[in-house]
């Protein structure tokens, strides 16, 4: 780990917090946000007997002053500089949480720190629905910073959160689900008209935010570097994520999901993610601290970094994988993705999945394929649903540079038997990677069966034969103005279709140099190439099975 990490308690106690806390490349926009000069309306944690020290837990006089804000009708709860040692911190509606540059809000360890004990709120009951979606998705309560059914609240301020108590989730069971322990930095429940804006988050836990049925909700100008999930939107609706930078090398960096946690499906709608940067790249803490540190690259370094050391890393944006309600009306403009995963969007559960932009992206060192689409039937929730639907999805303005090769260089587009995507459209886009695919990978014809019931991530699938694009089960594809390029050469088909019907290529380039085929047809109808590098202009009304 980072000797941020290690170093952050003694470099506070002289008085270096807020290096920290606004560490970023290039000056972090301001809300201009400032207290009010009306002093009934502001409360000061110290003034309620906050030690702001580091070691004593502040908890029952942070809540104190929360309380106190809520009871006068609202106000702005202030955190002067210092290190507030906290277990659950209980947000209430019309109040501010205003950190301060310099001030700390640090999620304590159980037993506490010190010799006092202490623990979390206990993670909350959500039966009959918790089969239905990963444990940390059922409880909010076992949180650092929580509220259910409030409205009219936020948390500003340059200041940082610190989830160093905090357990990662899943993979530190049975501590997640030990009672005392948090595993979440702010969880939020059945709330509207919420603002997250200029924090820094430093190991948020499970999840750095997860906000589950909450409704007009904006999150801006977050700094967060993380150990696992960054910002986890499920449920929610008329949702604004703007300027965000989010390292999150172990899980996804920005998530919707629309899960059955509520216990009714609930569609995720009404949506924009804009000017982002997303990146699994760095070790936890360095893009905070401004130092950068990428992960080792030789085996005997990763070992002293970590204890495990994943295949790839993760930073990605992806609606899904819970999604038993649905996606709708989602655009994503302006986002840079670095030393991540790609941009994914799934239906797992029966989520109806429609109307979705992506426009304005780059990636570089993507650590699988840029763009994953699938339509499955793991239908995790209650009998008797049905498989979802996905249509209406317009990718474009895209630039993909040094992806990996094995799972295809462009993206994978896949429903199931009887259950095709509809209405796609990629234009305007570059996908490098960097080649070397086999002809025993040009071979290869991923299974039906082994598609159905797994977890739906690009790996499902094994190796890929395609270079390019691998689309199985789709119905009218457009790829308008597309290059595929690769820096070695690649024994694979660019692009591998399986029972696809309306497929059209206009303009799409590939390497003048290619020694395989652009094209593998299987079982297609109704497809057409025009102005095409490398194969001729062609329209083929049914195929059983062709290479072009």
């Amino acid at each position: 780990m980072s000797s941020f990490r290690r170093d952050f308690l003694k470099l506070a106690g002289a008085g270096f917090v807020a290096t920290a806390a606004a560490a970023t490349p290039g000056a972090r926009a301001q809300t201009g946000y400032s207290l009010s000069s009306d002093p009934n309306s502001v409360f000061d944690v110290k003034a309620y007997g906050a030690r702001g020290d580091g070691v004593t837990i502040d908890t029952p006089a942070i809540n104190k002053a929360i309380a106190a804000a809520n009871t006068r009708g609202g106000g702005t709860v202030r955190f002067p500089p210092g290190i507030y040692a906290c277990y659950s911190i209980h947000l209430k509606s019309k109040v501010v949480l205003y950190l301060e540059p310099g001030a700390t809000i640090l999620a304590a360890s159980v037993p506490a720190e010190g010799a006092r004990g202490g623990a979390y709120d206990a993670a909350e009951s959500n039966q009959p629905w918790e089969n239905f979606q990963d444990y940390g998705h059922n409880h909010w309560h076992n949180s650092l910073i929580w509220g259910e059914d409030l409205h009219d609240f936020a948390i500003l301020g340059t200041g940082l959160i610190w989830g160093r108590g905090l357990s990662r989730g899943a993979s530190q069971l049975p501590l997640a689900e030990t009672p005392g322990m948090g595993n979440k930095t702010i969880g939020l429940k059945n709330c509207h008209n919420v603002i997250l804006r200029d924090f820094s988050v430093l190991e948020g836990g499970h999840f750095a935010i997860l906000a589950t049925g909450v409704d007009n909700l904006t999150i801006d100008n977050l700094l967060i570097d993380t150990n696992r999930d960054g910002i986890d939107i499920d449920c929610c609706r008329n949702v604004r994520i703007s300027n965000c930078s989010v390292n999150s090398p172990f899980d996804d960096a920005i998530c919707p999901k629309s899960s059955f946690a509520l216990g009714y499906a609930r569609t995720t709608e009404n949506v924009t993610i804009i000017n982002c940067y997303l990146t699994g790249a760095y070790e936890v803490g360095t893009m905070l601290d401004g130092t950068w540190k990428r992960w080792p690259s030789d085996k005997a370094e990763q070992a002293k970094v970590l204890p495990y050391f994943p295949e790839e890393f993760n930073g990605s944006i992806k609606l899904g994988t819970e999604s038993n309600g649905g996606f709708k009306n989602i655009a994503i403009s302006n986002c840079a993705f670095d030393g991540s995963k790609g941009f994914a969007l799934e239906s797992s559960d029966g989520a109806i999945v429609e109307d979705i932009t992506l426009t304005g992206i780059t990636m570089r060192d993507c650590t699988n394929t840029p763009l994953f689409l699938r339509l499955g039937s793991r239908m995790r929730g209650p009998k008797g649903a049905k498989v979802g639907t996905m249509k209406r999805v317009i990718m474009s303005d895209i630039v993909c540079s040094n992806s990996v090769s094995r799972l295809g260089g462009g993206g994978i587009i896949a429903g199931i038997p009887g259950y095709p995507i509809e209405d796609i459209k990629i234009h305007d886009a570059y996908f490098e990677h960097s080649g070397s695919g086999t002809k025993e990978m040009a071979a290869l014809n991923p299974p039906e069966a082994a598609e159905d019931k797994d977890y739906p991530d690009p790996d499902m699938f094994g190796d890929i034969p395609a270079s390019g694009f691998f689309l199985r089960h789709v119905n009218n594809i457009e790829f308008t103005n597309v290059e595929i390029a690769f820096r070695q050469p690649d024994a694979r088909p660019v692009f591998w279709m399986d029972r696809v019907e309306g497929a059209d290529f206009f303009h799409v380039k590939t390497p003048k140099a290619l020694s395989a085929p652009v094209f593998a047809l299987h079982d297609v109808q109704d497809f057409r190439v025009v102005a095409s590098r490398n194969v001729r202009d062609v329209y083929l009304d049914k195929v059983v099975q062709q290479q072009l």
